[in-house]
């Protein structure tokens, strides 16, 4: 069971402000590449598609996460609050990373969430398409970890 004080606020009921602090504090938490971390936004039963995948649940959750970030290397990640709505909210981003053969790629793709009540999400439905780019394409070049607050956003990069 959920205790209070394991809640991850903001907390449903969302509104602009609190939307957009969500969806900054998950871009922070991916762009971490820390699996555990990650997971730990998410309910013990959490259910995710993510492309042709389900999930279900913590401990597949950081196993998935584990794969991908050992597969998707130098990732970057960026997010923008598309729509909210009391506990669900809509997401548009990209990432960049690149293969074990340094092939470069960027990710686009929209999320749908859903929270408890105690800000943890509960569903993640997760639509990705995978572009390959040439290095001199690259849009995100920060050093990895969380997206420095002045670089652009989505909209202002024309992604």
């Amino acid at each position: 069971m959920i205790k209070e004080e394991d809640s991850r606020p903001p907390l449903p009921p969302f509104n602009l402000e609190t939307a957009t602090q969500k969806v900054r504090m998950a871009e922070n938490a991916w762009n971490s590449r820390d699996p555990k971390k990650v997971s730990q936004s998410y309910t013990n039963a959490s259910v995710w598609r993510n492309r042709s995948e389900f999930i279900s649940g913590r401990d597949q959750i950081v196993e998935f996460l584990t794969k991908k970030w050992n597969r998707e290397l130098e990732y970057r990640l960026v997010k923008e609050l598309w729509v909210y709505n009391e506990n669900r909210i809509a997401v548009r981003f990209a990432y960049e990373w690149h293969d074990d053969s340094g092939n470069w790629f960027r990710s686009y793709g929209n999320e749908n969430w859903q929270f408890d009540k105690f800000g943890l999400m509960e569903h993640r439905i997760a639509s990705i398409n995978d572009l390959p780019i040439a290095i001199s394409e690259r849009k995100l070049h920060w050093p990895l970890g969380m997206r420095p607050l002045g670089h652009p956003g989505l909209s202002e990069m024309g992604l």
